[in-house]
């Protein structure tokens, strides 16, 4: 297999929604919960969807998905921090600094793509989009299995795979759930991997 990563435009709003199910990916949030928070609860599923899709129809790409042939089979968002209104409301991510980062919030991956390299390809290729969007850092947030607390919802990544890829910890409030970075200043796109398209699944 070899895992094709793309920016969600438009054209492809069709391949997010066969991804993402009936459901809307986790509980019919449709990847609006850093957006407006736990209100994607109280509203119909159809209105989060529809919420999406302005935002994907006005550009730019809101993220980034990743497909093996024609088949989408992984998700991440990735924007800049301002358009997450939601992150300044939870104090364990509020901002480190006045750094304008670019923001990696959130993960999903089709069953039976899990555990295959499929996360770790989408941050590699999320460090290379946002170095050419002149970003200077790039942060996430996610769950460190190894820290008391931590939760088996790893819609946010871990902790361990975004070490693995350069990122560093900048800030821990909770104990489980650290604010990591990469640093893109000097950064070249192509320091990952070679190829900023395809990459052979773990």
């Amino acid at each position: 297999m070899k895992i094709t990563i793309r920016p969600l435009t438009p054209s492809l709003w069709p391949d997010l929604e066969d991804l993402f199910g009936k459901n809307g990916a986790s509980n019919g949030c449709w990847c609006m919960y850093w957006r407006i928070g736990p209100e994607y609860h109280k509203r119909p599923r159809a209105k989060n969807k529809s919420a999406m899709r302005r935002i994907v129809k006005k550009g730019p790409p809101p993220g980034l998905l990743a497909f093996d042939g024609d088949q989408a089979i992984g998700w991440c968002q990735l924007t800049p921090r301002q358009d997450l209104s939601w992150l300044n409301r939870k104090p364990a991510f509020q901002p480190v600094d006045n750094v304008p980062v670019w923001s990696l919030s959130c993960f999903y991956i089709r069953r039976g793509y899990r555990r295959s390299g499929v996360m770790k390809a989408l941050i590699v290729e999320a460090l290379k989009a946002a170095k050419r969007a002149n970003a200077p850092a790039l942060e996430a947030y996610p769950v460190d299995a190894a820290q008391p607390g931590s939760t088996s919802n790893i819609f946010t990544g871990t902790a361990s795979t975004f070490r693995r890829l350069g990122f560093r910890i900048v800030a821990r409030r909770q104990p489980s759930r650290p604010i990591m970075r990469h640093d893109l200043e000097g950064f070249p796109r192509d320091q990952v991997a070679e190829d900023h398209s395809s990459f052979p699944a773990e």
